[in-house]
């Protein structure tokens, strides 16, 4: 069904709700995983145009990735990782495109539609502009036997 997952994680502990989701559903499926970050900063925004060094939370956002791939391999999976600099939604759709992927895995924060007008919804915007189908799991929700 799924060959391979692009995982969108954020940095922040709503990443905690989606890995145990994803981990089981990549074991059922034998999925390969790919995290995916955007670190979206002025320097990660600029990095290209400006040739800019590595910023420090680009680096922290790299080993985040990092440790959390050695996490879910050592549970047997197949997992890489990809630090992407930009825009999150644009982002999250170009490199699910580019790497093949065949499912976009996401949390949501469930904001409402003020919420969403001041703090934007990636969420909105990649389902609007793709047709891989996107696994969306509601931050804070406990994965089945958990």
């Amino acid at each position: 069904m799924y060959k391979k997952i692009l995982v969108a994680l954020e940095n922040t502990r709503a990443d905690e709700t989606l890995q145990p989701h994803i981990a089981e559903l990549a074991r059922i499926v034998g999925a390969e995983l790919l995290l995916l970050h955007v670190a979206d900063g002025w320097a990660a925004r600029n990095f290209e145009q400006l040739k800019l060094n590595e910023s420090d939370e680009m680096k922290a956002d790299r080993e985040y990735l990092e440790r959390t791939a050695g996490r879910l391999r050592v549970s047997g999976l197949k997992v890489s990782t990809f630090l992407a600099l930009g825009n999150p939604p644009t982002e999250i759709l170009r490199t699910a495109e580019q790497q093949g992927c065949d499912l976009i895995a996401m949390t949501s924060h469930g904001h409402k539609l003020l919420a969403d007008l001041f703090l934007g919804s990636t969420i909105d915007r990649v389902r609007h502009n793709t047709r891989i189908p996107i696994l969306v799991v509601r931050a804070g929700t406990p994965a089945a036997g958990a």
